[in-house]
């Protein structure tokens, strides 16, 4: 594995400064835990900010710089007002409340930019110093929206991931920013840029089309000199270490107590104490739902922790003042001598204290405004190792598009909220079971540890942008360059793509058959001296079978998912063929198909093919657009890619792709043995980029590649395939 940098704004450490001198101390949860494998077993380092105050004597910096070192941490000094006007200022101030959808939180005129500026490129030179080639770099969150690009005019060689963990708003609020353009190009120096969920992504790819003019394919898009991946990457908690921890007989013990022995239901809220977390709405709905349902009075109570959150900010001590008043007047209009309708508590909590309140909990309340995830919602979810329990899920957090079996709500329609606290309470035990099930299950599988590998695998296959930056040669360049290449090294390996290099695209698969010309050709080929023809195509074993399997050339069908030796032996496949994804994708296809006239599903072995080919010129893409989302929100979770070819989806298993099919080459044959490549879509880039240096890789028609060659279309590929075939053979 790549040595991992990771750069956040904060180390996961607490810094305390103390009469013998600087404590550091590891944080646990979220970040820090789903960051700790990488940056274990990569050997990588953490680049941040300590926390700690510009105000250190020498010996304290020193102290602390060395106990960083230890922990493979890199600080990032900052003095106090950096920090006040970099991070409350303008990230806290005026990025979090608009990517929330709360404009009126923001400020009436945008400041503090320049302190941006500043310490994203101070973040910029930290993370240069200590870069080594080959590392892997992973950016993370909006505070450092701008660093990507500062890393990328440093670093072009450098494989550089951005992930953004709150939300990204629609086109619409974002272009209200003044500095909205940098920030996306800020974002679009990232190989790799990843989000909760599918709407923030197509979010980011509105804004990107409506304000920088880019075309944007649903999970990249082209850039001048590169491409830019985009992917959903939904963030998991460790549901193990929840697990453990809710199964621990003290935790059981202490969540018995607070369930007590009467038959009071407990309600439980847990958040910061933040303007986006819904928390007045909640007690709004919690108090409707006391008035419109007295029988509930002194049968339900609601315990509420706030944990304190950037408590020297003004508006942040209203909002304080605004949840208490609230807590007060429910407590004054309801309460009686025995009972207490909220338990409020204004304090951080241990993760044993949380795990012991997800145990003892009825119903856990999880009704942000906004939130770009909620682990919170998960983490109840991995506690309730009792097979019990209702979430109550705003339709506002990210987790609601994962956790669907959730009793989901509009925090803002506080009527209705308040009657889905009731249904809750008054679930049966069998529905709470059936909902729940599914919901462990899930977050279980999909665990931090899994978003954190899933994330990184696909930003290790990105290759270094310098080799796409060529523009590539012409026919009469790639030819020279073939030939000179066939002097030196006499075998040759011709690795082609069928439809769109070798024929032409037709109206359906079936009529893309190969003609007289096309035969011969590839039967001359395969009869050149020390020549191994090898066609590699989408199809399925059986069409290329019956189409090409009489000629002793080897078949990769379903993009090298199966492959068939020169001598004609059987079909071999690189992995298991069973899949659970299968039969909802298929559900989908045929209803877009149903609603399509002259589009078609291809069902091969292992992958799904939608051609709408015969579509009309309108409502084909457009509803190849509408299909490939609803595609990525469906097979989220799932070990699957959605590639969008010419007039063509396909879903195919995840690292299932052209590159597999290189033969294996031993030292002594590699200096020997030229490399040929030729294809004409996105499928063929797998390809390219697996290949080495050396290989002369050919890109058939228009659109931005990875080859080092491009000729204009089928006939231009048939023709130089014919000139091997004619050219004299070096002895």
């Amino acid at each position: 594995m790549p040595r991992v940098l990771i750069v956040a704004n904060r180390l996961p450490v607490t810094v305390q400064v103390t009469d013998a001198g600087v404590d550091v101390h590891k944080s646990s949860g979220g970040l820090a835990t789903g960051l700790l494998r990488p940056h274990e077993q990569s050997g990588g380092l953490w680049i941040g900010w300590s926390g700690a105050s510009d105000h250190l004597t020498e010996q304290q910096q020193a102290q602390l710089d060395q106990q960083l070192t230890s922990m493979r941490l890199v600080g990032v000094p900052l003095t106090d007002d950096q920090v006040t006007r970099y991070y409350e200022g303008f990230s806290n101030g005026v990025l979090w409340p608009l990517f929330h959808y709360l404009v009126d939180q923001m400020p009436l005129q945008v400041r503090d930019w320049e302190p941006y500026v500043e310490v994203n490129e101070l973040f910029a030179a930290k993370v240069a110093e200590h870069y080594q080639p080959g590392d892997l770099i992973w950016v993370h969150d909006y505070q450092l929206l701008l660093l990507p690009e500062l890393l990328r005019k440093r670093l072009p060689d450098a494989r550089i991931g951005f992930f953004l963990h709150i939300p990204f708003p629609s086109e619409e609020w974002f272009r209200t920013l003044p500095e909205r353009e940098r920030l996306l190009r800020g974002m679009l120096g990232a190989d790799l840029i990843g989000f909760h969920t599918p709407a923030y992504l197509r979010h980011f790819a509105a804004s990107l089309t409506q304000l920088l003019g880019l075309t944007v394919d649903i999970d990249r898009v082209t850039l001048s000199d590169r491409e830019v991946r985009l992917g959903v990457f939904p963030m998991g908690i460790d549901a193990q270490s929840f697990a453990q921890l809710a199964g621990d007989p003290e935790v059981q013990s202490e969540a018995e107590n607070l369930r007590g022995h009467d038959e009071v239901k407990l309600l439980v809220g847990v958040d910061r104490l933040d303007y986006t977390k819904g928390i007045p709405r909640r007690l709004l709905a919690y108090e409707r739902m006391l008035e419109t349902h007295p029988d509930l009075r002194e049968r339900v109570r609601l315990i509420q922790v706030a944990v304190p959150s950037r408590t020297g900010v003004e508006a942040y001590q209203e909002f304080r003042s605004l949840v208490e008043g609230l807590v007060g007047r429910i407590n004054g209009n309801f309460g009686t001598p025995r009972w207490v309708p909220v338990h409020y508590i204004y304090r951080a909590m241990s993760e044993r204290e949380l795990v012991a309140l997800y145990r003892a909990a009825d119903v856990m309340l999880v009704t942000p405004l906004r939130d770009g995830m909620n682990l919170v919602a998960k983490e109840f979810v991995a506690s309730r190792i009792d097979e019990d329990g209702v979430l109550v899920l705003s339709e506002f957090a990210g987790a609601s598009w994962e956790l669907a079996e959730a009793i989901q709500v509009n925090p803002y329609d506080v009527e209705a909220t308040a009657e889905s606290y009731y249904r809750a309470l008054g679930m049966t035990p069998e529905e709470r079971r059936a909902r729940l099930a599914p919901l462990r299950t899930r977050v279980e599988t999909y665990d931090v540890h899994h978003w954190a590998k899933t994330f990184l695998e696909q930003l290790e296959t990105v290759t270094a942008t310098a080799g796409s930056k060529r523009a590539p040669g012409g026919a009469a360049a790639a030819r020279h360059a073939l030939l000179a290449r066939l002097a030196q090294a006499e075998d040759l390996i011709a690795l082609l793509d069928y439809d769109g290099t070798l024929v032409p695209y037709t109206a359906t698969p079936e009529l893309a058959r190969p003609d007289r010309a096309l035969r011969e050709l590839l039967a001359g080929l395969a009869a050149r001296p020390r020549t191994e023809v090898h066609v590699v195509s989408g199809r399925a074993r059986e069409t290329l079978e019956h189409w090409l399997g009489d000629l002793p050339i080897a078949l990769h069908a379903e993009h090298g998912f199966w492959s068939r030796g020169a001598d004609g032996s059987d079909w071999v496949p690189a992995a298991e063929t069973g899949a659970a994804w299968r039969e909802p994708a298929l559900a989908l296809l045929r209803e877009v198909t149903s609603r399509t006239p002259g589009s078609l599903i291809e069902t091969k072995s292992v992958a799904l093919a939608w051609h709408y080919r015969m579509a009309d010129q309108d409502s084909g893409p457009r509803r190849a657009n509408e299909l490939r989302l609803h595609l990525s929100q469906l097979l989220s979770n799932q070990p699957v890619e959605i590639l969008a070819g010419n007039k063509v989806i396909e879903i195919r298993p995840y690292g299932i792709h052209k590159g597999r099919i290189i033969p294996p080459l031993p030292p002594e044959r590699q200096e020997t043995t030229t490399i040929l490549a030729m294809g004409d879509d996105r499928t063929d880039e797998d390809l390219f980029v697996a290949l080495p240096p050396p290989a002369v890789t050919i890109k058939v028609g228009p659109g931005a590649t990875h080859a080092r060659f491009r000729v204009d279309g089928v006939p231009a590929a048939r023709a130089l395939l014919q000139s091997l075939v004619e050219a004299e053979v070096p002895r």
